[in-house]
């Protein structure tokens, strides 16, 4: 038999349409060729390829070789091809034989000695291959990660010798059982914190409805760290988040199988270029906001960032996911991430402090907050003044409470929440919002005088009644009163508003 036909996947965001790896031999001067669109890794596959077949004591075929990865206009890119074109050779050169080769898939590099490493995105390969009933061979360094596929036949081998084996029958693959062990949540405690009562109530309010938030102090005041312990008040990931932010970082290759079912907290630095934070390359992979899809996005130094990054937030803030488009290439990646930034009050980051240290001018103040335009605002929900620690609460022990007992309380309200609606309120659109966060008349009352007086946008009232609701919640009332949206409306007038 001169002609092999396997199946493996290719990866399009968090797509892996399927990709037949078709080998033929032919009678000629000694060649390999490679066709399919071949990214530059694919392209190198021919040595690599080459080196395993002999080190693994098969022959390689002194014959005229095509190697065609189809469909042809999708692009090939990464190792994962080594294993099925290796095996499309010794197929087709008649060295081994493979009678159940359509109920597999293969997805490998290897290297030159034919051992098997791990690639990326099996998480993404896997969920297509078990779609179509297929059993799946990979390096077994990627199993754990490929068999958070529930009920998917997970074959793992060590080398391209033990994939041979199993094809003909001599040594059968084990499925694999997973041995995922998830890592006790470690993160900062709230109780930590000394002083900023304010400041950790919208934190609460924040983690149980799934809220963005915009912190502005001193340096010194705690906003960091106020941040940092966001996650512990998260209520736990479901099955289906888990699996999602899986996929985003497996895509990646920052799967990590201890982190299963934690919330991730991606916080990129100010330096960050729009293709870091949103994604992007010639190849689009996932960016900052796609790998903290379900968890939190922390940008410190909101001001420092360039604006054209800043602006790049605004529609996966309001659509929870971002297309990154390309001339040759499309993707599609989720960015469901809350987002919570913190800033100083002015360029020295003094302003009204005690200590009258601030020397900025209006005019240098108008600016530094300039650099935040009022639509990346609109979609803020909450925006607070975290003020410079007092002497007092400094040198006093901490007294807060522990992140334990808040996060009970924001899981209840989580709750109330997808019973009510199926969602968290941050997530809820005009209608559901005119439907679940409609207030009584002392909120309604309430809420006009402050559209009148604070100028809000539409965008603004509707996120106002969904914090609203969100207080409501943890309040476990089922009516939205007056004191629920002036808290609410107070969460608006940060930054001096």
């Amino acid at each position: 038999m001169s002609l092999a036909v396997l199946k493996s996947r290719a990866l399009a965001g968090l797509a892996a349409p399927e990709v037949a790896v078709e080998v033929h031999l032919a009678n000629g001067l000694p060649s390999f060729t490679l066709v399919g669109l071949p990214e530059t890794e694919v392209k190198e596959a021919r040595e690599r390829v080459r080196a395993a077949i002999q080190n693994s004591g098969f022959d390689f075929p002194s014959k005229r070789i095509t190697v065609n990865l189809a469909p042809a206009d999708l692009p090939k890119e990464s190792g994962r091809f080594d294993l099925p074109i290796a095996l499309g050779i010794l197929i087709a050169s008649g060295q081994i034989k493979a009678p159940t080769l359509d109920s597999h898939e293969f997805a490998g590099e290897l290297s030159l000695s034919g051992e098997l490493r791990p690639v990326r995105g099996t998480l993404a390969m896997c969920l297509s291959a078990f779609s179509v009933g297929r059993a799946f061979v990979l390096p077994a360094a990627s199993a754990d990660e490929a068999a958070l596929v529930a009920r998917a036949t997970i074959l793992p081998a060590s080398s391209l010798l033990e994939v041979c084996a199993h094809l003909t029958g001599t040594a059968p693959l084990a499925p694999h059982v997973p041995k995922v062990v998830v890592a006790a949540l470690r993160v900062p405690d709230l109780a930590e914190v000394k002083g900023q009562a304010q400041a950790k109530r919208a934190l609460e309010v924040a983690a149980a409805g799934g809220h963005s938030l915009l912190m502005s102090g001193p340096p010194g005041s705690g906003k960091s760290m106020l941040a940092q312990r966001l996650p512990g008040l998260l209520p736990p990931m479901t099955e289906t988040e888990a699996l999602e932010s899986a996929a985003v970082h497996s895509l990646a290759g920052s799967f990590s199988a201890e982190r299963w079912a934690q919330r991730p907290f991606q916080a990129p630095h100010h330096s960050a270029s729009a293709p870091a934070l949103v994604g992007g390359g010639g190849v689009p992979r996932p960016g900052e906001i796609s790998l903290a899809h379900h968890g939190v996005l922390f940008l410190d130094e909101l001001p420092e960032f360039e604006r054209r990054v800043l602006e790049a937030l605004r529609e996966p803030l309001e659509t929870g996911q971002i297309r990154v488009s390309r001339a040759a290439r499309r993707a599609d990646f989720p960015a469901r991430f809350q987002l919570v930034a913190a800033m100083n009050p002015c360029p020295c980051g003094w302003l009204g402090h005690s200590s009258g240290k601030c020397r900025c001018t209006p005019d240098q103040v108008v600016r530094y907050r300039g650099k935040l335009s009022g639509p990346l605002l609109d979609r803020i929900d909450l925006m607070i003044d975290v003020p410079a620690v007092t002497e007092a609460e400094i040198t006093g022990r901490a007294a807060g409470e522990p992140s334990a007992a808040v996060r009970i309380r924001t899981m209840a309200a989580r709750e109330r929440q997808i019973e009510r609606q199926g969602k968290p309120n941050a997530a809820l659109g005009p209608d559901e919002v005119e439907l679940h966060c409609l207030p009584d008349c002392a909120g309604a009352a309430l809420l006009k005088q402050a559209l009148t007086r604070l100028d809000l946008s539409a965008r603004a009232y509707h996120r106002i009644l969904k914090v609203a609701r969100t207080i409501a919640d943890l309040a476990g009332e089922h009516i939205i009163r007056g004191p629920h949206v002036a808290e609410a409306i107070q969460y608006r007038r940060g930054l001096g508003g």
